[in-house]
């Protein structure tokens, strides 16, 4: 329990170091990896184990998620194949240019190792990937659907690397494993039945690590690609989100062991570390090539860079690659090493170029010429507003009740926002005029000035960061109506006031008020209810008493939006 005790008090000061430097917390994981190594700790051997859970956790939760007709879209799979000859081919020059100006660790390597390295190097991280989106609730978003994509392919790609490379071939048994499909309608019926809390979390668990990774792991297949396949195959199911939100906090706690044990991978030596290091230099020619494949997809120029942005890492399975062409004699063992410190060089990089991914984006888009709409992919062209006296960005609850509100007690011809095209679908078929947009996008708001109609916008948004944008978007558009927004604590209303919101709902801090004036309904009767905020404002219609308390509640029309935290992503904060 001592080495347990020192392990956990360096990262979390570690951590705690990088958010100071304002820098993601896992930045400061990798430091404390690498620098528990150097002082000479040994590393735990349960750490290894407590690694492997998160990420196979991870691409569970990613599996629930996934939509598998996005691996069918052109711009997913030609990206990442093309992708993948482009970045071998960079890496081939680069290094075979290092070992010809002196690093011996390349000076007689040939093509073929070259090559391997190079294959490793083009793969991007889905555990940093994936971390970035969540923050920015972005998942969903067409840039963020578009990168969970090519990384799913991109790991398909190198689980059949390993396996072809590995010295036991998959078992024959491996095609029983289609009888999963039909398995999975049997656990589907047994989800349905275990309610909620812990035991949702457990059935979870142990779906991933069950019939996903150790069935696949018995017949010869990596078990994270059986995570991620149960994952997809359960995906739909009523339940997903909230076992996906149930599983979120064990899978961030598993996955800070992940960050720590890559300052295990080896001994650190002056020249492994120099050319780890300067790997880094190839990851803005890998961001650049994304982009152009992307754009020549007909993706807006913000969703290109964007997507660009966020893949412009090396990935863990970059390691595993190495690992096993250690272990079957193609590489030397110290590239373990220089791949180790080129991934968390990485992840230090793209973490400081994702904080503030959104602005270099827009930047960046403005120096390039823009296509004419009709050239776009049809899910990036400009959204017709036109005839919306409101506006609502963001369609989860609370977007969904202000839109009731709106409509039935004020009569307002009202428009949601949302960039889920999935959420966007069931909530046409509910009845609710929706498009699907990022409200962060200048381009998207150049469209709203030119709807003149618009007198109110709210920002319904889960992320204070979309919200703020979207607020500096609109104002920036020399939009003059009103502006309101949700937010869920006091410096964050401060924020988007001193930004030029007119009103701004506190979730938390207005929750009671709404829950009074819900309770009054129902005790006192719709009419009363509205009669005593009358006689408080000070405003006597008549003389009628206030009617006792009845025996039983008289219900009358819920006229309160719903307050309470926002946990279902809305639109985010990032594409076009």
């Amino acid at each position: 329990m001592g080495t347990a005790a020192i392990f956990l008090l360096v990262t979390v000061a570690a951590g705690l170091g990088a958010v100071l430097l304002r820098l993601p917390p896992l930045v400061g994981f990798l430091v404390a990896g690498f620098g528990l190594h150097a002082i000479g700790l040994s590393e735990p051997g349960y750490l290894g184990t407590v690694a492997d859970l998160g990420v196979t956790l991870l691409l569970f939760g990613i599996g629930l998620k996934l939509d598998v007709k996005t691996l069918l879209r052109k711009d997913v799979w030609f990206t990442t194949m093309a992708h993948l000859v482009v970045s071998v081919a960079i890496a081939v020059g680069f290094l075979g240019l290092l070992g010809a100006v002196g690093f011996s660790m390349l000076a007689d390597e040939g093509l073929g190792v070259l090559a391997l390295l190079g294959l490793a190097l083009s793969f991007s991280s889905t555990v940093f990937v994936v971390k970035v989106l969540d923050g920015r609730s972005d998942q969903s978003a067409l840039y963020g659907r578009i990168a969970i994509g090519v990384l799913v392919m991109q790991d398909l790609i190198a689980v059949v690397f390993l396996s072809v490379s590995s010295e036991h071939p998959p078992s024959p048994w491996a095609f029983g494993l289609v009888l999963l499909v039909p398995g999975a309608w049997v656990l589907r019926k047994v989800w349905s039945r275990v309610g909620h809390g812990e035991l949702q979390a457990l059935f979870g668990v142990a779906v991933t690590l069950g019939p996903g990774y150790a069935l696949f792991d018995a017949v010869g297949l990596k078990g994270d690609l059986g995570a991620l396949v149960m994952g997809m195959l359960l995906a739909g199911h009523p339940a997903a989100t909230e076992l996906s939100r149930n599983l979120f906090t064990l899978k961030e706690l598993l996955l800070v062991g992940f960050f720590v044990s890559i300052g295990f991978s080896g001994e650190l030596t002056w020249q492994a570390a120099a050319i780890g290091l300067l790997l880094l230099l190839m990851l803005p020619l890998q961001g650049i090539v994304t982009a152009v494949l992307l754009r020549l997809m007909r993706l807006r120029k913000r969703t290109a860079i964007l997507s660009g942005l966020v893949l412009a890492n090396y990935s863990e399975f970059g390691l595993i690659v190495v690992a096993v062409g250690s272990q079957t004699g193609l590489l030397n063992d110290e590239w373990l090493v220089v791949l180790a410190v080129a991934v968390a060089g990485s992840f230090v990089l793209s973490s400081a170029v994702n904080t503030r991914g959104n602005e270099y984006a827009m930047a960046l888009a403005k120096r390039f010429p823009s296509k004419p709409n009709e050239w776009l992919h049809r899910e990036e062209r400009l959204i017709d507003v036109s005839g919306a006296e409101a506006l609502v960005l963001g369609m989860g609850r609370v977007g969904r009740g202000a839109v009731r509100q709106l409509r039935e007690d004020y009569g307002m011809n009202v428009v949601g926002v949302e960039h889920d095209p999935a959420r966007v679908a069931s909530l046409r078929a509910q009845g609710f005029t929706v498009v699907q947009a990022d409200a962060t996008d200048i381009e998207f708001w150049g469209r709203v000035r030119s709807a003149g109609a618009v007198r109110l916008a709210i920002l319904a948004m889960p992320f204070h960061a979309a919200n703020l944008i979207a607020l500096s978007q609109l104002r920036a558009s020399g939009f003059e109506g009103t502006v309101a927004a949700v937010a869920r604590y006091d410096d964050d209303v401060a924020e988007l006031e001193r930004h030029g919101a007119d009103a701004v709902f506190h979730l938390y801090g207005t929750a009671g008020l709404a829950l009074a004036d819900e309770a009054a309904e129902a005790a006192f009767g719709y009419v009363a209810a509205e009669r005593m905020r009358d006689l408080q404002a000070g405003h006597r219609g008549d003389t009628e008493p206030v009617p006792e308390l009845a025996a039983g509640p008289t219900t009358g029309p819920a006229t309160e939006p719903e307050a309470e935290p926002v946990t279902e992503p809305a639109a985010g904060a990032g594409t076009a």
